[in-house]
């Protein structure tokens, strides 16, 4: 493409590096995710070296991009893939569905990307595009409305280039009619990150990441404006996730 985006993902295309992209481009942005692809690539730069590291060291890569669970799901992910598919990521949507924190979109993305083969998915610049060009006063335009107009226009000979490119379409798009994907009938306004759960939980591995081992007490200190009650069952979820494994008050990251 002459005037696509560059992306460290988008070069020497590898299944594994496909993967690891789409996986960390849900719900965060392609700009933050390329400062953490090339370091993460470097340090686990296969399905095997993944699967084998820590879990601790992995979240430490992942650090800044949020959404921690996701990090979790792509060790799982390393690790079926090894065990369960020679070392090989499956081309089939279906397959790929089975796998933690894989949905159909991502499944398809992943297909199209990987191996370049037709997919139909919808991610959010994607529907910016469809909306601007078919839907022009439409309000709560729904992806089911979207979808056989994907279906219709794809390019059955290079979709990964054809969905890139609707991609780097709709950033322009969004950035020159900023309310296009409020006619979404799938839009939400995000909540606020400050003082939300997902914040304290952030901070909370951070902290264990840093320290290593932590009682509850003084991660009590490093945290603003929580009671024990809300720290402790923020922990129950931490551990019900598999991140942290807890010995009494006593914290620390799951050893694996």
């Amino acid at each position: 493409m002459t005037h696509g985006r560059t992306f460290p993902f988008r070069t020497k295309v590898t299944p594994y590096k496909i993967l690891v992209s789409e996986i960390m481009l849900q719900q965060t942005q392609a700009h933050r995710v390329s400062e953490k692809f090339i370091n993460f690539i470097r340090n686990f730069p296969d399905f095997q070296t993944l699967s084998k590291a820590s879990l601790e060291d992995i979240l430490k890569e992942w650090q800044g991009l949020g959404y921690n669970r996701r990090a979790v799901a792509l060790k799982k992910i390393a690790e079926m893939i090894i065990n369960n598919y020679n070392g090989k990521l499956p081309e089939s949507i279906e397959e790929l569905k089975s796998f933690p924190q894989i949905g159909h979109n991502t499944a398809s993305s992943i297909v199209a990307f990987a191996f370049n083969k037709p997919t139909i998915f919808i991610e959010t610049n994607i529907r910016i595009v469809y909306i601007y060009f078919f839907f022009h006063t439409k309000k709560n335009v729904s992806d089911k409305e979207i979808l056989p107009l994907v279906e219709e226009t794809v390019d059955k000979k290079n979709p990964r280039e054809w969905y890139y490119a609707l991609m780097d379409y709709g950033v322009m798009l969004k950035k020159k009619f900023p309310d296009l994907n409020k006619r979404s009938s799938h839009y939400r306004k995000q909540s606020p990150f400050k003082g939300s759960n997902r914040q304290i939980r952030g901070l909370i591995l951070k902290n264990l990441i840093e320290k290593n081992i932590l009682k509850e007490a003084e991660l009590m200190k490093t945290l603003i404006n929580i009671t024990k009650q809300k720290l402790r069952k923020i922990l129950d979820q931490l551990e019900k996730e598999g991140f942290i494994e807890r010995k009494g008050t006593v914290v620390r990251i799951l050893k694996q």
